[in-house]
């Protein structure tokens, strides 16, 4: 497997896919919202789905019919539901004037640009091939679009691009989402319900999830202004906050698999250690993968360690937010100790630090730093401390992934593209360098 590379997924066809119907009132212009311009020099969201072919699909039709059949569906359904997703259809713009001086980014969908879509073919590549590797191999990369793009590239290129992939024996359906437009559960919100248009054949009216809210949240300060134009930020130029990852060899990715079982343990030895049962399943999870890789590198007893992890705002307003409000709500809080400490005290100790950090971001946390960030703006990624090892636990066990369905059956895996979101780490004793760990 290790001679597969990008080379052998070939472009069949690519084109620009646009709403079919738009909602009546869906404004042309978008402002954002501290939290998604918080990600302008982060990178796209990039997941995917593995599905196995399964004779069913082409109930004995030629296969190149069958795949065209199975093309247009997929763009149909797509065309349909970016009417109501359709923030995903614009592009990011500027506007700029020098008296008085403002700098403002929005979110234009006056021309609805509209999304990109992608079919290609990994010649020889089959679904073992995939899935059988220790590690996630290289090709895998290669079943997106916008690898090496940033959000704010969103201006020029598409900020929704689904690329096809055909395997000798299953397809991938990859997915480049902008990070500007919307978090993790805004991906999963559109992504679960194309697969399920498409699976009734266009049916809209039987979305089960509900439509996604697209106007953005703001303070009520901010509501009570008669024109509200968005932040003016302190800038004259983009090159003055954004930043783009120096180009490193690409890392290795490993997935770990913790059964239900192995799961339910670790939880009840957590609360156990820490006398409690509020420890959650992702806090004990995230603590045994912090003080693993803590004592893999090596750091120093005396240096501080964290781990940070993304949080969904949404419900941590007051009132709060509805889940299915469709842009960026992620916000993010760590566990800061030494590596002493970390690894001196049982696995109950460290996840009850991380619950309490994820206690703590309450409504006041939440609209303190909207306003910290208001005064002083700042994009991804993450500013750390210089040497300070960071563990960054993104992606959430909430998110009904493998009920993404086409109509194929249920997907077999779940797979992220090259963009990763957050800094990486490089410990000199070992040379052990790692990033995110996601949990799929």
């Amino acid at each position: 497997m290790s001679s597969i590379g990008p080379e052998v997924v070939h472009i069949v066809s690519k084109c620009t896919v646009k709403p079919q119907c738009i909602i009546k009132e869906t404004p042309k212009e978008f402002n954002l919202t501290p939290w998604d311009l918080s990600f302008l020099s982060a990178q796209p969201i990039q997941k995917g789905l593995l599905f196995a072919k399964t004779p069913s699909l082409s109930d004995g039709e030629n296969p190149i019919n069958s795949m065209i059949k199975i093309i247009e569906q997929l763009k149909n359904s797509l065309s349909l539901i970016l009417g109501h997703f359709y923030p995903l259809s614009g592009r990011l713009s500027t506007r700029k004037q020098d008296d008085p001086p403002s700098y403002t980014i929005f979110l234009d969908c006056g021309d609805s640009q509209g999304a990109e879509f992608i079919y290609a073919i990994a010649e020889n590549v089959t679904v073992a091939n995939i899935l059988n590797p220790l590690n996630v191999p290289p090709i895998v990369r290669s079943f997106f679009a916008l690898n090496g793009s940033i959000n704010h590239d969103g201006h020029t290129e598409p900020l929704l691009a689904i690329q096809v992939t055909e395997l000798d024996d299953g397809y991938f359906v990859g997915c480049s989402f902008n990070h500007v437009v919307g978090d993790g559960t805004s991906f999963w919100h559109f992504f679960s319900t194309w697969a399920e248009i498409c699976r009734t054949k266009g049916n809209v009216e039987s979305i089960s999830p509900l439509p996604p809210i697209t106007k953005r949240w703001f303070s009520e300060e901010e509501q009570q202004q008669e024109v509200y134009t968005g932040f003016n930020l302190p800038f004259s130029h983009h090159d003055e906050f954004i930043e783009r990852s120096i180009a490193s060899s690409p890392l290795s990715k490993r997935i770990f698999h913790f059964s239900a079982q192995s799961i339910a343990q670790l939880k009840s030895k957590a609360n156990s250690e820490a006398c409690t049962n509020k420890i959650s399943s992702l806090q004990a999870l995230s603590a045994l993968v912090w003080r693993s890789v803590t004592r893999v590198l090596g750091v120093h007893e005396e240096q501080e360690t964290a781990c940070r992890l993304l949080v969904n705002d949404r419900l941590r307003l007051s009132p709060p937010l509805s889940i299915d409000y469709f842009g960026c709500c992620a916000g993010g809080v760590t566990g800061i100790t030494t590596s002493r400490e970390l690894l001196r005290h049982e696995l109950g100790w460290a996840a009850w630090l991380l619950h309490e950090a994820v206690a703590s971001r309450s409504d006041d946390k939440v609209r303190q730093w909207l306003n910290n960030w208001q005064k002083n703006p700042s994009s991804l990624p993450v500013r750390r401390v210089p040497g300070q090892p960071l563990v960054s636990i993104g992606s959430s066990p909430r998110f009904d992934m493998y009920g993404c369905e086409f109509g194929w059956g249920k997907a077999i895996a779940v797979r992220s593209g090259a963009s990763v979101n957050r800094p990486v780490n490089i410990c000199p004793i070992s040379g052990i360098r790692f990033r995110v760990f996601e949990i799929l």
